[in-house]
């Protein structure tokens, strides 16, 4: 579950647009691995405008990939406060709670979000989510493949087969179930996504090479 998403903006009105300029830039940067460039330039942007919800929520982006999974719930909580309904940011949120060891708030999130059926993007990203949490838990309490497998499949159809996380999920779901053949294809197959950032291409291809072990991956 990678919160890898690119944001789509809809302005609003009196937003700084010098700051959501630097925010767009931060995003690349992250999307490249330049991490310690993205740090400064939302460090910038939060100069601009300390307001702005887009800067907290990039900056628990960062956060994520640093491996800071409490300041990424932190930034989460404070962009839920201002928009309760931003499904990306509960999505992070959960994947943090998730790589804390905190299964319970991981899940439950996740089972929310699919369950209030959020606008198609959103519930096709969460579906995805929750399939490879129920595949990659490190706890056995809360795996279940064949629910991951449902999950998955649900995802990749409602994006085309076009969302390179949901067809990894897809992948992980198999190995998990023990089907290490139709792990490896559609790891093959995420891998081969047009636009898939060089992150997500390194993740997947670890997958691929555990598959090829035979052996199911753990977040």
């Amino acid at each position: 579950m990678q919160a890898e998403k690119t944001i789509e903006l809809v302005r609003e009105r009196f937003a700084n647009g010098e700051a959501i300029k630097l925010n767009l830039q931060a995003q690349e940067q992250m999307d490249k691995g330049d991490l310690t460039d993205a740090a400064q330039t939302l460090e910038l942007a939060m100069r601009k405008d300390p307001t702005l919800w887009l800067t907290y929520y990039m900056r628990a982006r960062l956060f994520a990939q640093e491996e800071k999974y409490a300041l990424t719930i932190q930034d989460c909580n404070w962009v839920l406060r201002k928009y309760p309904k931003f499904i990306e940011a509960s999505l992070l949120r959960a994947q943090a709670n998730a790589n804390l060891g905190r299964y319970s708030d991981a899940i439950n999130e996740l089972n929310y979000l699919i369950r209030i059926r959020p606008h198609m993007d959103s519930y096709a990203r969460a579906l995805a989510a929750r399939a490879w949490f129920l595949a990659a838990c490190p706890s056995p309490a809360f795996r279940n493949a064949g629910q991951a497998l449902q999950d998955a499949k649900l995802a990749c159809k409602l994006t085309n087969w076009d969302y390179a996380n949901a067809i990894d999920a897809l992948a992980l779901s198999y190995a998990e179930g023990g089907d290490f053949d139709l792990a490896e294809r559609y790891a093959n197959q995420a891998l081969t996504v047009k636009g898939i950032s060089p992150r997500a291409s390194k993740r997947i291809q670890r997958h691929l090479a555990a598959f090829k072990q035979h052996k199911p991956v753990r977040f």
